[in-house]
Formats: C-alpha cells, sequence, structure tokens
C-alpha cells in the first residue's frame, strides 16, 4: 500500500478518490467489491488478456464485454449495455465496474449515469490515455451522427483505480495516445512541462507511472474547482481537442491522442500566427510532439478541419481553441471558419514543403 498514493476530489456532486500506483487493482478492487451487486463492463481485448485475473476477482459477477474500438462507442451498444443490465436485475445499491480504456469508462459511465437514474461506477482504466485523463472528472459520451461525444453526462466515479501494471501489455500506439494527452497536461501546468522536458525517454515505464499521477493531480484541481465547464478552467482541457477531433473524424488512421498532438501543431501555427504563442515556446512543444509522432502534412487538411464546426466549445458561428501562451498558461482563440480553415491549411502546406 506505499507504493499507492490518493488524489481525492470533491464536487458538487460527490467527493470520490482516485488510487493510483503499483498493486492498486489487487490491494483495492477485491474490497471495493466486496458484498456488492457488481456489473463488470469490458471489452474484447482486456477481457482476454485478463481473463484468469478478471475471473479470480469478480467471479460470477454480471459481465458485459463490448468489442473493442471507437466504433463501439454507439447508441447500439449503449442500449445493449442498458439491456443487459436490466436482465442482470441489477438495483440502485447495485456497482459497475468499468475495466478498460477510455471507450469502456465512457460507456460504462453513461449507462451507470441513465440507469435508474444513476447507480455507482468505479473506473479502472487500463491504457495510459483512461488513466491520465479519460477515467477522471465524470465526463461520459457516446458518439453519434458522426460527431464525437456528442451525447453525455456528467457523472462522476466513486473510485478511480490507475495501476501501472496494465500499460505492460499496451501497444506502443496505446503509449502514444496517453502521451498526446500528457503533453497536452504539460502546455497547462508548468511543472508537468518541466518534467517533459527533462525526461531522457517519454516512453519509459517507471516515468509514466511517476507522471501518470503527476496529471491526475493535476485534472482533479480542474475538476474540483469547475465540474462542468462552467467557469472556462476546464475547458483548457481541451487544448489540441478541437482540430484534433476534426481530424479524428476524418482519417480515422491514429488513435485519439495521437490526432490531439497533431491537433496540438495545426493550433500552435495559428497561436504564433496570430501573435498568441511566442515562436520559441512553439518550437519546444513541438520538439515534445516530434518525439511521439511524426507529425502529418495531412491532404484535404482544409475540408477536414471544418468538422471542427460541431466542437462543443464553440460560440455562436466561430471556431473555439485553447492553445499554449506561455508555460502554464493558455489563450482562447476564435475565428470564422474560413479563416480557421486557411491557416490549417496553410499549416499542412508549410509541412509538406519542410518534408
Amino acid at each position: 500500500m506505499e507504493n499507492i498514493k490518493t488524489v481525492n476530489i470533491q464536487t458538487l456532486t460527490v467527493k470520490s478518490s482516485v488510487y493510483c500506483g503499483d498493486g492498486a487493482f489487487c490491494a483495492l478492487v477485491p474490497d471495493l467489491i466486496k458484498g456488492q451487486n457488481v456489473f463488470l463492463i469490458t471489452d474484447s481485448n482486456v477481457n482476454a488478456i485478463y481473463a484468469e485475473l478478471i475471473n479470480s476477482t469478480f467471479g460470477s459477477a454480471a459481465k458485459y464485454v463490448i468489442p473493442a474500438g471507437e466504433k463501439s462507442k454507439n447508441e447500439r451498444q449503449l442500449l445493449k449495455i442498458l439491456k443487459a443490465m436490466v436482465a442482470a436485475g441489477l438495483r440502485r445499491n447495485s456497482t459497475v465496474v468499468a475495466l478498460g480504456g477510455g471507450v469502456v469508462g465512457d460507456m460504462a459511465g453513461l449507462a451507470a449515469s441513465l440507469y435508474m437514474r444513476g447507480i455507482k461506477i468505479i473506473q479502472v482504466p487500463t491504457t495510459l490515455l483512461a488513466q491520465v485523463d479519460s477515467s477522471v472528472g465524470g465526463k461520459t459520451a457516446i458518439d453519434l451522427c458522426g460527431v464525437k461525444n456528442i451525447i453525455g453526462s456528467f457523472y462522476q466515479p466513486q473510485t478511480v483505480v490507475a495501476d501501472p501494471m496494465f500499460l505492460a501489455t499496451l501497444p506502443k500506439r496505446e503509449i502514444r495516445c496517453g502521451l498526446g494527452e500528457i503533453i497536452k497536461t504539460g502546455c497547462l501546468n508548468a511543472d508537468i512541462y518541466h518534467e517533459l522536458k527533462a525526461a531522457k525517454n517519454l516512453k519509459d515505464i517507471d516515468f509514466l507511472k511517476d507522471i501518470t499521477y503527476d496529471c491526475i493531480k493535476h485534472k482533479a484541481y480542474v475538476v474540483t474547482e469547475d465540474e462542468r465547464e462552467t467557469s472556462g478552467l476546464r475547458s483548457t482541457l481541451n487544448l489540441g481537442h478541437t482540430t484534433g477531433h476534426a481530424f479524428e473524424l476524418y482519417y480515422k488512421n491514429k488513435s485519439h491522442g495521437e490526432f490531439v498532438l497533431a491537433g496540438m501543431y495545426y493550433e500552435l501555427y495559428i497561436a504564433v500566427k496570430s501573435g498568441i504563442c511566442a515562436p520559441q515556446y512553439a518550437d519546444e512543444i513541438i520538439k515534445l510532439i516530434k518525439k511521439v509522432i511524426k507529425i502529418p502534412a495531412y491532404e484535404d487538411a482544409e475540408k477536414a478541419c471544418l468538422l471542427s464546426k460541431y466542437d462543443k466549445k464553440n460560440e455562436d458561428a466561430e471556431i473555439a481553441m485553447v492553445v499554449p501562451q506561455t508555460e502554464g498558461v493558455t489563450a482562447k482563440i476564435k475565428l470564422p471558419p474560413a479563416e480557421y480553415a486557411a491557416l490549417i491549411a496553410k499549416c499542412a502546406r508549410s509541412l509538406k514543403e519542410s518534408n
């Protein structure tokens, strides 16, 4: 237990705890579910890789397995989960356990918020991205009509258990995906930014264990202060996501975190051209991005980026972005769609010429 650190989140709706560290799953989950009527939601990959651990921990508890991948994050799959919960006879005092990455966490969280108007949920994130970001904060959602996360709710988990043992089985793409959100957090938190700059290897597991806790602490602070994105603080967590989500919807060839990094790069170009971000600071962030991905010079970037018109952060008819300004400080940019698309296209062309 000495390796397990705790981060507490107190919002207007609930007090929750995030436990992170080696051995957290085996040390805590059996006690958390003891005597509970448990409904486990996981995906086909996790169910196969951790079959023995699942059987020994959850025994005969009811279980629903989602086909792995973003394609499952839809209304049809949500209704299947809810029907399975009804068939399992869940009551208001039952507990949902989400064991998986961001798709599992989002789907399970939304299902738990809807079932009998809300039952308890425990999040056990198994991917780096889910540990540093999506499992913490209570955002739940599904995609609909080709729009990402358009249907959802704010619903805080009672407990989050982030155990780095799950990182050992992740493919390299999933590590890159998590690093997308970690570098984003570094743009919001100067201490994390300096940790990233000083790191010899961003993909080193020991480094990831330490910085995961720091990212969780930062997000916990933001969620405590602005649970439902009403003061503007929580909107800073969307840095890189306006363009990143648009590219994700259009190209579909990378992970969420990789698209966030690409979105950050293109939006940094806009921030520099707008005089908001100094070129030297932008270059330092770009060096971090390039340690994780090769920044793509997208064909059809001008067309793809306009999918951002569906982004929830937009105001009136303008495209809204959160961009780095100085260390630990961000700024908000709002542009007419045509101006925004033209700048994205210029960025893509400059990338293509430099390659």
